[in-house]
């Protein structure tokens, strides 16, 4: 970060402005003062008639012929025009503090090893259509690269979805295994450091979950361990059936661990119901790093081609870091309307292996931050969960995981929880309205 952006907290600029209903219809514009801080912004107009707005409440901005478009948790749409030359100045402010906000509400605050490289950027889509592209500050995390374009929002990528890393007459190209593609260039002198530090980050990343998986698996022997852990990358729930195809003994290993961790009954119980080709179980850190260790968590999808049957559902669950409360969360694997016609068994496999891949996804996302999964709309505005708000709006892996969401089923006893389980699985095929979520009713338990 340079000395310029350090000082950057505060920038004032003559402008015009013109607010929008959400009909588009406008119902104010005019001259003002325009001010920037750290978490707002203002317009001040000759006779007092300010404007306050919290930089939490623009959900979204475009810029476009010296003109800046704010779109408001209001509905409505605040234009920005006619600021001379401090056009340029008054929007890098703008989208960097946004973007700092961004970064501490999305969930992405964790340890930065590398940070202020400037970097051009492309961002493709798997068939190679630019999605974005420009100029930003490029963040080396303990768990994820993210950048942060100067003309829009952050990207934030985990390094367990990448598949690889090339470099090509100093440019470094990030390939997911989505089929995207980072392309990051000109980035000077910072070159080396950064594919340096990057690799550094990425082995110790694979160094750890091989470690990891050694202490849960002694017997195996490095070769396996090693394969193993390219399918269980930091954080990543790996298929039963990928495990197996390293060593068919190491499923049942990974099994033995989730005794140790006080899950297994609640496991083996799942299991019970479920597809169990198609169960997964993943390693993760926990949200302070070396603080807190590692947990072990699993997906397990229960489904059927009897809509009358409890399915249509994949439950997840965590160790929890030290001192959390435990609870099962399950989400839906397909509309309910769709899953009630659904008769052909390997059209629900195909569509569950999507789902899994995605909950996957969504989690690294998110950095498996639960709180915001399942806290229903009329808490989010207490003033301790705004900031979830604001991720909610922001985040489309967080979206998917807020609309697939069925329930949480909290450990109070073993046979509270079967019950609690089998109702919220029962509730789940009856209910047609995919918004419905499960409550626990005041009879039960």
């Amino acid at each position: 970060m340079d000395e310029d952006d350090k000082q950057a907290s505060i920038i004032e600029c003559p402008l015009n402005y013109s607010l929008k209903d959400k009909s588009g219809e406008e119902i104010e514009s005019g001259k003002a003062t325009a001010q920037i801080s750290k978490e707002k912004l203002s317009l001040t107009t000759d006779f007092g008639d300010s404007m306050f707005i919290s930089l939490r409440d623009i959900l979204q901005f475009t810029e476009g012929e010296y003109r800046i478009h704010l779109s408001l948790s209001s509905k409505q749409k605040l234009t920005l025009f006619n600021l001379g030359y401090r056009y340029d100045d008054f929007l890098r402010v703008l989208v960097k503090l946004h973007n700092e906000l961004i970064m501490k509400d999305m969930l992405m605050e964790e340890s930065i090893r590398k940070s202020g490289v400037e970097t051009a950027f492309e961002h493709l889509d798997e068939v190679g259509i630019v999605l974005l592209n420009g100029r930003g500050e490029l963040r080396l995390y303990d768990t994820a690269i993210v950048l942060l374009p100067y003309r829009a929002e952050p990207v934030r990528i985990p390094y367990s979805l990448l598949s690889g890393v090339s470099e090509e007459d100093y440019t470094l190209v990030l390939n997911t295994e989505s089929g995207e593609k980072i392309i990051l260039s000109k980035l000077g002198k910072e070159f080396d450091p950064v594919k340096d530090n990057l690799s550094k980050i990425m082995n110790e990343l694979s160094l750890k979950v091989q470690s990891s998986l050694k202490e849960l698996i002694p017997d195996a022997d490095p070769s396996i361990i090693r394969r193993l852990s390219r399918f269980m990358k930091e954080g990543k729930a790996a298929k039963r059936s990928d495990i197996e195809s390293v060593s068919p003994k190491l499923w049942g290993e990974l099994e033995k661990h989730l005794e140790l961790a006080g899950i297994k009954e609640e496991y083996n119980s799942l299991k019970s119901l479920s597809q169990q080709e198609k169960l997964c179980i993943g390693l993760k850190r926990g949200l302070l790093g070396d603080l807190t260790g590692e947990y072990i968590w699993f997906l397990i999808p229960i489904y059927n081609t009897n809509p009358k049957e409890p399915g249509n559902a994949v439950a997840m669950e965590a160790t929890g870091e030290e001192g959390k409360g435990k609870a099962t969360y399950f989400f839906r694997i397909t509309s309910r309307k769709d899953y009630s016609a659904l008769e052909d068994l390997e059209e629900l496999h195909k569509k569950t292996d999507s789902f899994i891949k995605e909950i996957n996804y969504c989690m690294l996302a998110i950095n498996f931050r639960r709180a915001p999964i399942y806290l229903p709309e009329e808490q989010l505005s207490e003033a301790r969960y705004q900031k979830y708000i604001f991720a909610i709006n922001r985040i489309p892996s967080l979206q998917t995981l807020r609309n697939h969401f069925i329930g949480r089923v909290i450990h109070y006893n073993p046979s509270q929880w079967k019950e609690d389980v089998m109702d919220l699985l029962k509730f789940n095929v009856v209910a047609r309205d995919d918004k419905l979520r499960w409550k626990k009713s005041k009879n039960q338990g």
